[in-house]
């Protein structure tokens, strides 16, 4: 913006205050607190690669998880898909899923509507996308898949006021995740071929 003062030849230029940029965090995970379930209670804790990573490339390396997340290989491998998001701007946070205090999961808890995924679907601003992974063995099976999607659903939900809707994306072959993820209501709405996989975009509302 350019101010004249009468008689002045001089311009002077003001350069006007923008408004801040949104963050695109997601948020600070570890504060969000525990939400119940059938099995007990539960809640998030942002990954710490020095006290975690081993826990986690164990389950990468689980064919069964490898199957849909192809991430088994070395500790490096899995160090390197963490430490992208750990190194970047907050929109996309990995953390365990502890169960009573048991660590039994994976997840990551990111920004939808600035994910590439976003290209695939009529996305809105703060939808929070994510992605899931049951450890162990011995905790698959029985149901707790739509049991831990409602907990994280609540989390999400009451700590991210200006999210409207939570989606995902499993693989079309993963029929137990797409059961899971109906189960904890959320419900299908197209199909998109991403670069990893054929998917099910599927969406919760607030």
């Amino acid at each position: 913006m350019s101010i004249r003062e009468p008689g002045c030849e001089d311009t002077l230029e003001l350069e006007l205050p923008r408004p801040a940029a949104p963050a695109p965090r997601v948020g600070a995970i570890g504060d969000w607190g525990p939400a119940g379930t059938a099995g007990g209670e539960f809640r998030l804790l942002p990954v710490d690669p020095e006290r975690h990573l081993e826990l986690i490339t164990g389950w990468m390396n689980d064919p069964a998880v490898d199957r849909y997340w192809a991430l088994a290989g070395p500790r490096e491998r899995t160090a390197a898909h963490v430490g992208a998001q750990l190194a970047g701007d907050g929109r996309s946070v990995p953390c365990l899923g502890l169960l009573d205090g048991r660590p039994m999961s994976y997840w990551e808890i990111y920004r939808a509507d600035l994910d590439p995924l976003a290209r695939h679907y009529p996305a809105l601003p703060e939808d929070t996308g994510l992605h899931l992974l049951i450890g162990a063995g011995r905790d698959r099976g029985r149901g707790l898949g739509a049991e831990l999607l409602r907990a994280v659903c609540e989390l999400v939900l009451r700590n991210r006021p200006r999210s409207g809707r939570i989606v995902a994306e499993p693989d079309v072959r993963n029929a137990a995740s797409i059961a899971a993820f109906r189960g904890a209501g959320f419900r299908k709405t197209a199909e998109a071929d991403l670069p990893d996989k054929r998917a099910v975009i599927m969406l919760r509302d607030r």
